[in-house]
């Protein structure tokens, strides 16, 4: 698997416990975002190869369903154990393939293997229960797994979501085949070939490709009646129409979010501009579904902290991702990059002025590599489509108002609905944010904290089924309910 620096390598899927090329051939290239150089090949795989992934899945699964929870909990922990051994060579991939800096991307790798040990902590709590009647009855639950999982993962944090992506259903006794993104699929491989020797064959498999090519060939697929999607609303609408057009599939979506940050008069100015920075995800270039990219504050604050936060925005150092200084590094593809280029164009073309940033960003020695400047704009209005429409990038917009119900308004007038965030030393008037914000996810004076336990997921357009809780495993999982008839005898 690893064949960095040097000549690119020949990368192979993991299907069936072994190592395979494309059945076509076809291979796609891993380039570094930074450099612009190649750093491997992988399979462009198909619906031949997704064919052969899920056949395999489907003949483990009888024997891993029948596995107690705390072996294939064991098994998981085994797998977080050897990320932790392999943690400096897993972050070096994803810093290549993906672009955030260094910081980032190590601290991705504790992540990986914290969550396969919290899940595997949770084994014994997916559960079914008892229904009392008379004495002629005894009435309980179980929750059986699906059999075939597809987990299909965005390019942003590649190896937390390889990792944690398959926790849930591995634990909960279904076998895997996971699709990660055509633009980074390395650390995923390395992580099917570190878990080679602790899963039986067939029980996680890895399938590279296109997302219109291999993706839709695993949604689509017939065996599989669990998928689940992290990425854009317009991928999950059509996730949602192609799994529907073959069966009756249980899916669920983590998408996208344009989410609103909103500084109330009374707020610490300091806190809520740190919080601004970090809601944003700036250190991963605003690659993040959960980017509080909407600023929303009050006019009696806006030119002191539109300066301040401008100030910080123009302070940070753009540059490459794998030295330790750098805070914010490169957009993961070409692409990508030039959308979020024409989006800034956009904004500009419609009034809106960049207070910070506004365009790429030179780093000394990478001539080739796509980085941008962390943007902010003001003077853009609610229904522009720069605060309307996720960029999926580094670039903020200011939204000034008068009045709370207006910010609320504001906040909750795009078709998203994935986190939000609100400062304000008024207890009172967060709570009425609270319920009033159409989000999955509210923060008080803070900004993108996951808190272990506590259920990830959106509202509207953001998506369906929570994840990173006990919700998640259920998840996994299907009721049977069980009623066993007794004679109602006295014993002898």
């Amino acid at each position: 698997m690893t064949a960095m620096p040097g000549a690119p390598a020949e990368l192979a899927m993991s299907i069936a416990g072994g190592w395979v090329p494309s059945a076509s051939g076809r291979v796609l290239e891993a380039i570094n975002p930074a450099t612009g150089k190649v750093l491997a090949t992988i399979p462009r795989g198909d619906q031949a190869d997704v064919d052969a992934a899920v056949q395999a899945g489907a003949r483990a699964f009888p024997a891993w369903r029948d596995r107690s929870p705390l072996e294939r909990a064991a098994m998981l922990s085994e797998l977080a154990a050897l990320i932790d051994a392999n943690a400096d060579e897993l972050t070096m991939l994803d810093v290549a393939e993906n672009g955030s800096p260094v910081r980032e991307m190590r601290n991705d790798a504790r992540i990986a293997s914290w969550t396969l040990r919290y899940a595997a902590g949770l084994a014994l709590e997916v559960r079914g229960q008892t229904v009392p009647s008379d004495a002629t009855r005894l009435n309980f639950s179980l929750r059986e797994p699906f059999g075939v999982v597809a987990r299909i993962i965005p390019f942003n944090h590649p190896l937390v979501f390889a990792a944690s992506k398959i926790a849930a259903p591995l634990v909960t006794g279904n076998t895997v085949v996971l699709k990660p993104s055509e633009h980074t699929s390395m650390s995923a491989l390395r992580l099917a070939e570190l878990a080679e020797d602790i899963f039986p064959p067939g029980v996680l498999n890895v399938v590279t490709g296109l997302g219109s090519e291999a993706g839709d060939a695993l949604v689509r697929h017939p065996l599989v009646r669990r998928v689940a999607f992290t990425g854009s609303a317009a991928t999950g609408r059509l996730i949602q129409s192609h799994a529907a057009s073959v069966a009756v599939k249980t899916v669920t979506l983590e998408l996208g979010g344009k989410n609103p940050i909103v500084v109330l008069p009374d707020a610490d100015i300091d806190d809520a501009i740190d919080g601004a920075v970090r809601g944003m995800n700036f250190t991963w270039q605003g690659q993040s579904c959960g980017s509080t990219s909407r600023l929303l504050v009050h006019s009696s604050l806006r030119e002191e902290f539109v300066g301040r936060l401008a100030e910080r925005l123009d302070a940070l150092i753009c540059g490459d991702p794998a030295d330790e200084a750098t805070e914010t590094g490169a957009i993961v593809s070409r692409s990508q990059y030039d959308k979020v280029l024409s989006y800034i164009d956009i904004a500009s073309r419609d009034g809106a002025r960049a207070v910070a940033g506004g365009g790429p960003a030179d780093v000394a020695g990478l001539p080739d590599g796509l980085f941008v400047r962390p943007t902010l704009f003001e003077d853009v209005g609610p229904d522009a489509r720069v605060a309307q429409e996720e960029i999926f990038g580094p670039v903020l917009v200011v939204l000034p108002f008068e009045r709370e119900s207006q910010a609320l308004e504001i906040a909750n007038g795009v078709a998203y609905g994935l986190t939000a965030s609100v400062f304000t030393r008024d207890l009172e008037a967060a709570l009425r944010f609270v319920r009033g914000a159409q989000a999955g996810v509210v923060w008080v004076n803070d900004s993108a904290t996951h808190v272990p336990g506590l259920s990830f997921g959106g509202v509207k357009d953001s998506g369906i089924g929570r994840e990173e809780s006990l919700e998640e495993l259920e998840s996994y999982t299907q009721i049977k309910s069980v009623t066993v008839k007794l004679s109602g005898r006295s014993p002898a």
